[in-house]
């Protein structure tokens, strides 16, 4: 990793855990961690699905591509042709088969920023039953994205904790997603340069951050979920230590 790699992550560390630590005084680390990563996961698949999206988009156009969509002309009209191109990137075996979290509408990201924003009760959306979905609260918005993904995608199923238990203000909540929004997963850039870092990389290190972080809001509690990097690799060679000795004065 080079230099300026290492100052785009520490910079999104700041970033980001300056946004989350606003939670502090409502709720102490062992519950706020699951507000934070929570959000932060989304925004993570939500990322990697747009990204999934925009990849097909352009092969749908390629005649070259075994994906080639059929050409404007057999459309009536570019309207026509454009909305057949958007229904097709709804086919969710497109991000299976790529090994990407399909993502439902009212789970991304673009969808939470927006709806976010509007007064409590206002119509979202209509359900499978044609009912209409009302805005209850920020919390309430994030945990319906949250159970979609989960029924969308089945090895997450219980895995993801949900958030109105802590009864957060929608303003708080508002606030984290503004600040999560200017961060990309997929197009890291820094002080104007493209980066080559991996989604995937950095989602780690910001989940192994904000547990360090945690590990130390919390305290002595911190070591029941979190162990420092430095001992896990240190763990990790002495399981297979393969040259030289491994020295345990404690025996």
């Amino acid at each position: 990793m080079n230099n300026t790699e290492q100052q785009f992550l520490k910079a999104l560390d700041d970033k980001l855990w300056k946004a989350a630590d606003k939670l502090r005084a409502n709720l102490d680390a062992a519950n706020y961690k699951h507000v934070v990563l929570g959000l932060i996961f989304l925004k993570y698949v939500s990322d990697a699905f747009e990204e999934r999206q925009e990849e097909l988009l352009e092969r749908f156009k390629d005649e070259n591509d075994d994906i080639y969509y059929l050409p404007p002309e057999d459309y009536d009209g570019d309207e026509d042709y454009q909305q057949a191109l958007l229904e097709e990137l709804e086919v969710l075996d497109y991000y299976r088969e790529a090994n990407v979290f399909w993502v439902p509408k009212p789970a991304r990201w673009s969808t939470l920023k927006e709806k976010a924003v509007l007064p409590v009760g206002t119509v979202l959306w209509q359900d499978d039953a044609g009912n209409d979905v009302k805005l209850r609260s920020v919390s309430w918005l994030i945990d319906n994205a949250l159970e979609e993904i989960e029924k969308s995608n089945a090895k997450l199923k219980g895995i993801l904790n949900r958030i109105s238990q802590y009864q957060l203000d929608n303003d708080k909540l508002l606030g984290l997603i503004n600040t999560f929004s200017d961060t990309s997963f997929t197009r890291p850039v820094f002080e104007g340069e493209k980066l080559s870092l991996h989604s995937k990389d950095i989602l780690g290190h910001v989940y192994e951050y904000f547990l360090g972080q945690f590990a130390l809001a919390e305290g002595k509690q911190g070591g029941q979920y979190y162990t420092p990097k430095s001992i896990v690799t240190l763990i990790v060679e002495m399981l297979e230590p393969y040259s030289g000795r491994v020295y345990d004065p404690a025996m």
